[in-house]
């Protein structure tokens, strides 16, 4: 008896409370919502691993290990929404929107950034001083790698000079204090990928802290920084193909799909207005409801819109129209065959179920199946379709019927005219 007078009330508190939630998860908009590349602009690099003669073979390990340090290098530069891609055997797609710099990030996926500190006498300095290579093959075996190191930092010289700062890992600080104590007044060359960046004399035993200097402009400091937060890599990267997207373009195209999306949807909304009449104004507002749940699976999940990812939630609006279509024209069948109003809709919702389950069921299908195949963008498009399915039959089908029901059970509209009959 209580759930009798009380379940309409109870539905659309239930709704209300929904859409509340949902606002407070995307709200604002222009800070929940993160955009993909084509939206605001970045760049994006298709990287390839090349073996070398110590890794004659690029496999899984070496793929994910690279992948990583590419992560911790590339997101130094404060981009947010980095996102990482493995193709095939050898290659990673990278993409970076909203980059700001494109050419210091081609820098850190090209370095290999092997920092190493070498003895040299100062005699050996003198006659090599303009020619790195030869200089790096005369010095000795190296005191002190990039792997020693455990945290650099971006600092300035006495001078005011950019520089980088860095700390050595306990074995690192053992090896460098052994070494400096006994070799006091003498150079430690600095080389960075087998050029010499400097040369600094030791001045006293050194334990864990260091600093480097080269010339380093502000952004060449930040880059070493980062490369030796993240390591070195093992094998060579070649970039094959760059893509960058300027972001007054990524904004043109967010603004057309915008006004596109917009349109498309009051085209809808006004639709079922005119020819559904009281259940289409109903389906609209679960339209709205469904808007909302879209919106904060978005924010939510940290999704990166892409177009692509627009068209499926277009597409994914379409199914849900499709949906109130199907069951409203078998309301309207009810009531031209001379049921009540409150028959025909409970009828109409009933025939229509299946009808309307199989065509999201197969759409879903279709869905997981561009997932799985897909990459990239087509992924995207995929997934937004598959949760925008989804959500699409919980609206038509519950949302929907829930405002129908309160509409008729307190005959709120029961003239076949105000249903489209």
């Amino acid at each position: 008896m209580f759930w009798f007078h009380w379940k309409h009330p109870i539905k659309i508190a239930i709704i209300v409370a929904l859409c509340v939630g949902c606002w407070f998860a995307f709200s604002p908009v222009a800070q929940k919502v993160h955009l993909g590349l084509d939206l605001q602009g970045g760049l994006r690099a298709l990287v390839e691993l090349e073996p070398t003669h110590d890794v004659p073979k690029i496999d899984a390990g070496i793929l994910d290990e690279e992948l990583q340090v590419l992560q911790t290098r590339l997101g130094g530069l404060g981009v947010s929404e980095l996102t990482f891609e493995k193709v095939g055997a050898d290659r990673i797609n990278i993409e970076m929107p909203g980059l700001k710099d494109p050419e210091q990030a081609i820098k850190l996926i090209r370095e290999a950034a092997v920092l190493e500190m070498r003895p040299l006498s100062s005699e050996q300095l003198a006659k090599g001083q303009n020619n790195s290579a030869a200089l790096y093959k005369e010095a000795g075996p190296a005191i002190i790698t990039g792997a020693d190191i455990s945290h650099a930092t971006v600092g300035t010289d006495p001078g005011g000079a950019p520089a980088v700062e860095f700390t050595l890992n306990s074995a690192g600080a053992k090896k460098f204090y052994e070494w400096s104590s006994k070799n006091v007044g003498k150079p430690l060359p600095i080389f960075l990928d087998q050029k010499l960046i400097e040369a600094p004399t030791i001045e006293s035993a050194i334990s864990n802290n260091g600093e480097i200097h080269g010339g380093f402009t502000q952004d060449s400091s930040i880059r070493l920084a980062n490369e030796l937060n993240a390591g070195a890599l093992k094998v060579p990267t070649k970039i094959l193909e760059t893509e960058s997207v300027g972001p007054t373009l990524g904004r043109i195209d967010l603004q057309k799909s915008l006004v596109a999306s917009l349109v498309g949807l009051g085209v809808v909304l006004l639709f079922m207005l005119v020819v559904y009449r009281v259940p289409g104004l109903l389906a609209d507002l679960a339209l709205v409801v469904y808007c909302f749940l879209m919106l904060a699976y978005v924010s939510l999940f940290g999704v990166v819109l892409t177009l692509p990812g627009i068209a499926g939630f277009v597409l994914s609006i379409g199914m849900a129209v499709d949906a109130n279509v199907l069951i409203f024209e078998r309301i309207k069948e009810e009531l031209w065959g001379g049921r009540t109003t409150r028959a025909a809709v409970g009828v109409g919702f009933k025939r229509a179920f299946w009808t309307v389950f199989d065509s999201h069921v197969t759409t879903i299908l279709g869905a997981v199946v561009l997932y799985w195949l897909g990459t990239g963008t087509v992924k995207g498009f995929a997934l937004t379709l598959l949760v925008g399915t989804v959500l699409s039959l919980l609206t038509a089908v519950n949302i929907t019927r829930s405002f129908v029901d309160v509409v008729v059970d307190k005959d709120l509209a029961t003239a076949p005219a105000l249903y489209g009959v």
